[in-house]
């Protein structure tokens, strides 16, 4: 396992699991929480998430707020995404800024998100399954988000105009500098 910390983001990480091919396709752990620990990243999930979603679809941005904040561990098994994290920690150096990725099947890298930033995703291939651990199970109440098309956070989600899909509840998520947040 390749464990990349993305330089501007304190806590990001790409995570790239050693894969082994031959004729018949291939196998990699996805997951050892001991290979993990070795590489200094030490807590353990305790829910998986996955989702189905077609082409122009965009999730989040979300987050839960302390004490019920989650780290993520998020890799695609079928399509490809644009994945964003926004970090909402108020005293971090990058507060405010966002960080895109490509994550797909075919290049098996998987983020890491720490608590403390935002996170959404857009599909860019026919449709897309992503699945996601987390730390922490989720909790209605501290449930927060973002606008996707917030102009100060300024995210090219690579979906063109007018084909975007969107919730109607994601519709209605707040602005960034609007937005419940207790990140310190």
């Amino acid at each position: 396992m390749m464990n990349v910390p993305i330089k501007e983001f304190s806590g990001l990480r790409v995570i790239e699991p050693r894969k082994f091919e031959d004729e018949r396709g291939y196998f990699f752990e996805a997951y050892n929480e001991e290979a993990f620990r070795s590489q200094g990243i030490g807590m353990h999930f305790v829910q998986d998430n996955q989702s189905f979603s077609q082409y122009g679809v965009i999730r989040g941005l979300h987050y839960q707020l302390p004490p019920f904040d989650q780290v993520k561990l998020v890799r695609v098994l079928a399509g490809t995404i644009l994945d964003i994290t926004v970090d909402m920690r108020k005293r971090s150096p990058t507060f405010g800024k966002h960080a895109s990725m490509e994550l797909s099947a075919e290049n098996n890298l998987q983020l890491l998100i720490p608590s403390g930033f935002a996170h959404g995703f857009s599909v860019l291939s026919e449709s897309a399954v992503i699945l996601y651990k987390c730390d922490k199970t989720y909790h209605k109440e501290s449930e927060g988000g973002i606008r996707y098309d917030d102009p100060a956070l300024g995210i090219d989600w690579k979906i063109p105009a007018g084909r975007e899909i969107v919730s109607g509840k994601d519709e209605k998520l707040p602005l960034f500098k609007e937005c419940r947040n207790n990140f310190d």
